[in-house]
């Protein structure tokens, strides 16, 4: 007899194995193909390798040896300190880069051929080449070389606008020496400022280390869309934070130092409040739901600011066509403006929003005197003449330490040692800073006419800075 059940038994067997079918099919996913990208453009990326002076602090110590050395060790070792080589050895860098034209361009980071006399390019196939510095730009940290060489293998860039955080990228380079290494992880944020004003990096979470600097970030088709450039490490290695330089800012600064070999940046003269976008009772007291824009702290004499008009408490909502939605988005986008250009700018002024033509100027070579010049007189009682402010909530957690952030830098020892806004003071003459308060304090008692030390944190590194009273 026929079991009436049995074809409805069958329909939900097949159903539940499309079900399941279905299921697996939307759990597979299909990854890059890595193993093709590495092979077809391994050979485009390069090693650099840098020889510049011996280190200046050594030669410090050998002057100061022989100024002070007894004549008795004179007789016996010379001039020579004891334990050190005969002569002084010349200090070395290495990094990546890539080369971007089949004549010899090739580009790299500023930071891994400054101060040097002599740059060599090192091929895959091990050819080396001495390079010729065509241009550098130490803003962006980028330099463009040239070599004497043909039909080399060269990338393409590509929009690094229309990167997606979350999108799979590239890195090869040569870490620790170790050439052509090939990295892989995903885009983690867009325009991430690292206190450097004019580069709104890329964050991602690809393993660079200490020579992979100047290499190529590459997108799934090939294209280069940044240039790796810094890490956020306490340990001197990778911590799964990366920054690269973006393709399209890149592009057009190697095409200005290939043209002129300087770089042309736009420049405003303000000083912005850097409280402002987390402050909400604040946006709102200028008619605003949300702390967006770019709030106008200082504008300083003789600068395009001031000629286009620009007061103290303008609130800066778009440059031209782009939004401003944090006042680190402002700098970035005036510097990669050329000189001369008009911009509209859309402000909030008195709590009425209004459009104000301004005429982008240039970007000044010593920017910090010119603005010490035009700035008004510093209402700071501290001797290295900076404003501290307590750091937010936000700011310990990613410094992890306690300190004072430096909200301006005036004319004075502070500037003179090269101290900047956003660097975070945490210890200052042997004692700890972890409040304005402490900060007050301790200035207070500061020896005149010595030097003191001063612990910071710049970009999340540790580092010591002596300033001149």
């Amino acid at each position: 007899m026929r079991n009436k059940a049995t074809p409805w038994l069958s329909i939900l067997v097949l159903s539940a194995m499309l079900v399941f079918a279905q299921s697996a099919g939307a759990q597979t996913v299909t990854l890059p193909d890595f193993v093709t990208l590495a092979e077809e453009y391994s050979p485009s990326v390069v090693r650099i390798e840098a020889e510049g002076e011996p280190n200046r602090r050594q030669q410090q110590q050998m002057e100061q040896w022989q100024q002070q050395m007894p004549e008795m060790f004179r007789y016996f070792f010379g001039d020579q300190m004891p334990n050190q080589p005969q002569q002084q050895q010349p200090r070395r860098s290495q990094g990546s880069g890539f080369i971007i034209s089949s004549d010899g361009y090739v580009v790299t980071n500023h930071h891994v051929i400054a101060g040097a006399n002599s740059v060599r390019v090192r091929l895959d196939d091990q050819r080396s080449f001495a390079a010729e510095v065509v241009g550098t730009d130490e803003q962006s940290d980028l330099a463009l070389l040239k070599v004497d060489a043909t039909n080399l293998p060269s990338l393409s860039f590509g929009d690094s606008d229309q990167l997606r955080v979350g999108e799979w990228v590239l890195a090869i380079g040569a870490p620790f020496g170790m050439d052509y290494s090939v990295t892989a992880g995903i885009v983690s944020a867009k325009g991430r400022s690292l206190g450097d004003r004019y580069v709104p990096f890329i964050q991602t979470d690809v393993a660079i280390n200490p020579g992979n600097s100047g290499g190529p970030l590459f997108n799934t088709q090939g294209q280069v869309i940044g240039i790796n450039s810094q890490i956020y490490t306490r340990s001197g290695g990778f911590m799964g934070l990366s920054f690269a330089i973006p393709s399209n800012m890149a592009m057009d600064i190697i095409e200005q130092l290939r043209d002129t070999g300087v770089v042309a940046r736009g420049w405003l003269g303000i000083a912005m409040d850097s409280n402002y976008n987390d402050d909400q009772m604040l946006a709102e007291s200028f008619g605003l739901d949300r702390p967006v824009g770019a709030l106008v702290q200082h504008v300083y004499n003789g600068t395009p600011a001031e000629d286009a008009g620009l007061i103290p408490g303008d609130l800066i909502l778009s440059f031209g066509s782009r939004e401003i939605r944090r006042y680190t988005d402002l700098a970035p986008l005036v510097g990669a403006t050329r000189p001369g250009t008009m911009v509209n700018l859309e402000i909030v002024r008195n709590g009425e929003r209004m459009t104000l033509p301004l005429r982008i100027g240039a970007f000044p070579e010593d920017e910090q005197q010119v603005v010490a010049r035009a700035a008004p007189t510093p209402d700071v009682d501290n001797p290295l003449k900076v404003r501290v402010r307590d750091l937010t909530q936000g700011e310990a957690r990613a410094a992890q330490e306690r300190g004072v952030i430096i909200d301006e830098v005036f004319e004075g020892p502070a500037m003179e040692a090269d101290l900047r806004q956003g660097d975070i003071i945490t210890m200052m003459h042997g004692q700890f800073v972890r409040t304005k308060a402490e900060f007050d304090a301790v200035a207070e008692d500061l020896p005149e006419g010595r030097r003191v030390a001063l612990r910071i944190i710049r970009d999340g590194a540790v580092r010591f800075v002596s300033v001149a009273l």
